[in-house]
């Protein structure tokens, strides 16, 4: 298909394609001659992609960069999967002190699922998170951490499940991403309605 089919059938203005093939989003097309280039379902495909990174998620051209180069630069799954978690999810940079009891929580969370023992942007986040609550006086007991990892621990199994269906490393990001989005917004709204009516039995009169 030629650029006018393609940005009709993909719903992105030919503009937008332009710009994508520019930045090195999208792979150039194949050249028929010198002005016209034919593309294919792989160009849709990644089209697609791109749209739900930017319109669902919101992250800039840069990030979306850095996730495809990675797909076409042909990455093991894990580490791709790790790159979508840590700009999807904002994991970022976390640095975290060697010891102290933040990291001893972490390792006993680890520990207690049977999670495997690998250093992770996750795991320095949830280092860091526990840190940052230890310094602003906000307890949290073993029974907590217990009880919440439990649940996530079966929440990720159906998370992770989703995405290794995809053969194609951009329905891989596609799926990884949005699920980890959507998730979890779903997990945050789905903890208000709980805490919203255990607060209702309690204290209504």
């Amino acid at each position: 298909m030629q650029l006018n089919e393609l940005s009709q059938r993909s719903g992105v203005t030919p503009a937008s394609i332009k710009y994508y093939l520019r930045e090195g989003l999208l792979p150039p097309g194949e050249a028929v001659h010198a002005t016209r280039a034919e593309y294919s379902a792989r160009h849709l495909e990644r089209l697609e992609l791109i749209q739900a990174l930017r319109q669902i998620m919101g992250l800039n051209i840069g990030q979306i960069r850095g996730l495809v180069k990675m797909a076409d630069d042909g990455v093991p799954r894990l580490d791709l999967l790790a790159a979508v978690q840590r700009v999807v999810l904002d994991l970022g940079n976390y640095t975290t002190s060697i010891g102290g009891e933040a990291a001893e929580a972490t390792d006993a969370v680890v520990r207690l699922r049977g999670w495997p023992d690998s250093a992770s942007d996750a795991r320095n986040a949830l280092t860091a998170h526990l840190e940052l609550m230890a310094g602003l006086k906000i307890p949290v007991s073993e029974t907590v951490l217990d009880a919440y990892s439990k649940a996530m621990d079966d929440v990720a199994g159906l998370d992770i499940a989703a995405t290794t269906a995809p053969e194609s490393t951009d329905r891989l990001i596609l799926t990884a991403a949005v699920g980890m989005h959507m998730h979890s917004q779903l997990l945050l709204k789905l903890l208000a309605l709980a805490q919203a009516s255990h607060a209702i039995r309690r204290y209504q009169r």
